[in-house]
């Protein structure tokens, strides 16, 4: 069973066990709404730089990244590698 901390963004969200088609038992998660952001500033970013580095910069959380992701509206922190400004939220 998968347990989330209170910055994780699957906070809110609930396990749901479903039978599929095969009769195997299945657990999922039930979609979450991702938490409104407010823009901080940008962060014009230097050669190396990886996200979980500017979450942990800016937001006091290296697992944070995914707030960045959100921000920019990238699907996966991956998609953001080659962005030169990233958007910052502010800290909660």
């Amino acid at each position: 069973m998968a347990v989330f901390g209170p910055k994780s963004r699957y906070r809110s969200a609930t396990l749901v066990t479903a039978t599929d088609r095969r009769g195997r038992s299945v657990v999922a998660l039930t979609p979450v709404i991702p938490p409104a952001e407010r823009m901080l500033g940008e962060h014009l970013r230097r050669e190396g730089q990886r996200l979980d580095h500017l979450s942990a910069r800016y937001l006091d959380d290296p697992e944070g990244y995914w707030r960045l992701a959100e921000l920019n509206d990238a699907m996966s922190p991956d998609a953001l590698a080659q962005a030169r400004t990233v958007k910052i939220p502010t800290r909660r």
